[in-house]
């Protein structure tokens, strides 16, 4: 049943409602049916993923890191499989005006034990010159290995932004698959855990009840200013940044070169 009428007010727009558990229970069975179909569904098509051909590459072309030019090959780690994520840069930015939205696939993978413990390595490749990304790096505390793809072609470089997947063969180099878009939202658990909740992303695009506040652009909450306000201006830093330490308000996000 629903709430009597004599219910205490409150302040939060376009609450649920409130129902016994009983109620609540039954709506929630009913759209657990849907869940489990959309589950379903995900499993077919990773099926289908794994089905894909692969492209073979050259994996002695060379990406630089910690240790200077390495041949991609060197990025498995002796493991099999790897997972790589492609960063967009701009040259000669502050770290401020790098990519908010590469930053959230980033961010979300600081540790990749669980993809080590299934013989998948993982790396960040990215176009901007090493010695621009070695500091960013330090700055943002990535533990993982990032890679400098600079004028590199090809599956191992070209275009950014993007989650990939590669299979090694002995000396033998593959690209299995590639994603980007809102395919990269696979990695970012906390996407997934704001549409558990019942005002979800706060983005202009959803579809919620009549009565809930007016979303804002989509993905606006991956950059804010010193307060904590959502902010795609030049005073705002990919929100993680505000953690680390030495990070100051900003009044220019400082980009000179093109978007890679």
């Amino acid at each position: 049943m629903t709430s009597t009428p004599d219910e205490p007010t409150t302040a939060l727009p376009g609450r649920p409602p409130v129902v016994d558990l009983a109620a609540w229970q039954a709506a929630r069975d009913e759209l657990l049916v849907r869940e489990k179909a959309h589950t379903r569904e995900g499993d077919a098509i990773a099926a289908a993923r794994r089905r894909l051909p692969m492209v073979e590459f050259d994996g002695t072309a060379e990406v630089v890191g910690p240790d200077g030019p390495v041949p991609f090959v060197d990025l498995f780690q002796g493991r099999d499989e790897l997972v790589a994520y492609k960063h967009m840069w701009y040259d000669g930015a502050p770290h401020q005006g790098q990519c908010e939205g590469c930053t959230t696939t980033a961010w979300h993978l600081q540790d990749a034990v669980y993809l080590n413990a299934r013989g998948v390595s993982f790396a960040v490749l990215t176009t901007g010159a090493w010695e621009e990304v070695a500091p960013y790096v330090e700055f943002m505390g990535y533990t993982q290995p990032w890679y400098s793809v600079r004028g590199v072609e090809g599956p191992a470089g070209g275009d950014m932004g993007y989650l990939t997947s590669y299979l090694r063969d002995g000396d033998r180099v593959f690209l299995t698959y590639a994603t980007t878009g809102r395919g990269n939202e696979r990695v970012n658990g906390s996407m997934g855990l704001l549409d558990m909740t019942p005002y979800g992303r706060g983005e202009a695009w959803e579809d919620n009840p009549e009565g809930r506040p007016e979303g804002l652009g989509a993905s606006s909450f991956w950059r804010s200013d010193a307060d904590g306000k959502p902010t795609w201006g030049p005073t705002g830093r990919p929100v993680p940044q505000w953690t680390r330490p030495g990070a100051t308000p900003v009044q220019t996000l400082g980009r000179h070169g093109p978007h890679h």
